[in-house]
């Protein structure tokens, strides 16, 4: 039997849901079908792929070892293809994108904006996701780029920095004296006032509580959110404080900064892409227009 791409995705179908069920269900073909295509993939191969005899079918010693290959042959041939639809003129092209969610409330939009205005063929894909899922997906090969920070990669990850990000205390401008005071409020004084923060499975949220431990203070929380929006949207509405990115504060007219003492730590931001990857001319000229925004915007420079 020849072997065929579709053997090789039968395979990792069926390895992911350790089930034939389930991954035929999943392929959207019958499962007496699957069940006969690995066998014909193991005939051919010469070796069995996979142990059948436990609640849950799962890979053999051998299995482990071909299907290693097997994604990074689907992974490659998957570059492949990209590199010969690329137009280095840019008329056409895709971009997969991520990025970590505070991004998305002040920096996807001005990139995409860019993007578009001055390469209008490119299509973008965009996700919002923990740093941890971008870095395996860029090694996976299901993302071109992420937007994350600086931290411990994993290997493979290449990170080029980008600017440096500022957190500061925000309150809505409608309070009396926003946005007007003389001295810097200090940390100690924050275990009085009633906060809304980002939910823990943030990593700004970690940042945050990383700077309270430090002084030790125990922040009185009201309210907490897994949306920038939604802090932004009771904020301004609210006598609470939050915490959040310069960058969106100075964007928000309804949002005024608080000066702190001692100020929030600063955080770089990261482009982040796999080590040795296949390049497109739609990733070389997001990373470009990238840094020319963070130029334009007069970000602190990494």
């Amino acid at each position: 039997m020849a072997l065929e791409l579709r053997h090789l995705r039968y395979l990792l179908a069926v390895a992911e849901h350790a089930n034939f069920t389930r991954a035929a269900e999943d392929l959207r073909i019958s499962q007496p079908t699957l069940s006969q295509q690995i066998k014909q993939l193991e005939r051919t191969v010469g070796a069995q792929l996979f142990d059948r005899t436990g609640r849950t079918v799962r890979l053999t010693d051998a299995g482990e070892v071909y299907a290693h290959h097997a994604r990074r042959a689907l992974r490659d041939l998957g570059a492949a293809e990209r590199a010969v639809l690329d137009v280095a003129d840019l008329s056409r092209g895709h971009l997969r994108l991520a990025l970590t969610p505070t991004f998305t409330a002040y920096l996807i939009g001005p990139l995409a904006a860019e993007l578009h205005s001055r390469h209008p063929g490119i299509t973008l894909d965009v996700k919002e996701m923990a740093q941890d899922r971008i870095e395996a997906g860029l090694l996976a090969d299901e993302l071109d780029l992420g937007i994350a920070f600086h931290g411990a990669h994993l290997p493979g990850i290449t990170a080029t920095a980008l600017f440096i990000e500022t957190l500061g205390l925000v309150v809505g401008a409608h309070l009396p004296g926003a946005g007007r005071q003389d001295q810097p409020l200090s940390v100690q004084d924050l275990a009085e006032r009633q906060l809304a923060l980002l939910s823990g499975d943030f990593a700004t949220r970690g940042h945050i509580d990383a700077y309270f431990a430090t002084h030790e203070v125990r922040p009185r929380i009201a309210v907490e959110a897994n949306s920038i929006q939604a802090l932004a949207e009771v904020v301004q509405r609210t006598s609470l404080a939050t915490v959040l990115p310069d960058a969106i504060t100075h964007d928000h007219p309804h949002l005024a900064p608080v000066p702190l003492e001692p100020a929030l730590p600063s955080r770089t931001v990261t482009l982040l892409c796999r080590e040795n990857a296949y390049q497109s001319a739609a990733a070389r000229a997001f990373t470009h227009l990238t840094r020319q925004l963070v130029r334009t915007r007069d970000y602190t420079p990494a």
